[in-house]
């Protein structure tokens, strides 16, 4: 019986699902982004997650875990000196699934299944969204705030003075060299009268 085995077989026997897994899991690490169906992008996360993970923490323990599913030198070396490193600040979720559309042959859903820290595209809009965060407290911590601004709108109020001088100044010049220009358009249309 098959109570409470819920993950998804890919209409595969045990051991041709896990060396499609395994294979998979390669190529993703080594290529940072591979295209596959969604079924299989979602198995693959669930099986690749936890090796990356594991990759974080160089241990000779956690170099044969990851050789144990992967099954290919390559690609454990690129997990643990690229991949690791670029994950570690990362508490999970290294993987982003994007669906393309349907295939055209069978109609089946499609997806791009990436490594999440090395889409260049998607590292400018977190980059951008970035909040800033503020506490605020009941204790009156607004007006300590309010005294160290108030230097700053001072120096700010003249810099800005500086520069409004300044431009009235080039202002001023310009008009002075076009009224003699303007007279003498004025004398030109007299003198054709």
């Amino acid at each position: 019986m098959r109570h409470g085995k819920k993950f998804n077989h890919l209409g595969r026997t045990a051991s041709h699902r896990a060396a499609m897994l395994s294979n998979m899991a390669s190529s993703l690490i080594i290529h940072k982004r591979i295209v596959t169906t969604v079924a299989k992008a979602k198995a693959l996360r669930v099986f690749v997650e936890p090796i990356i993970t594991r990759s974080k923490e160089g241990t000779t323990h956690n170099y044969r875990t990851a050789f144990s599913y992967l099954k290919d030198k390559v690609a454990v070396t690129e997990l643990f000196t690229v991949v690791g490193g670029k994950v570690a600040n990362r508490a999970g979720g290294y993987t982003r699934i994007l669906k393309t559309g349907n295939r055209a042959g069978d109609n089946a859903e499609m997806a791009m299944i990436e490594l999440v820290d090395f889409n260049e595209f998607f590292e400018g809009f977190n980059a951008d969204k970035k909040k800033s965060t503020t506490r605020r407290s009941r204790r009156g911590g607004s007006t300590a705030a309010a005294k160290t601004s108030a230097p700053k709108a001072e120096v700010a109020e003249a810099v800005v003075e500086e520069v409004v001088a300044e431009e009235v100044a080039v202002v001023e010049t310009p008009a002075i060299d076009e009224a003699p220009a303007a007279d003498s358009a004025e004398e030109t249309t007299e003198e054709t009268k």
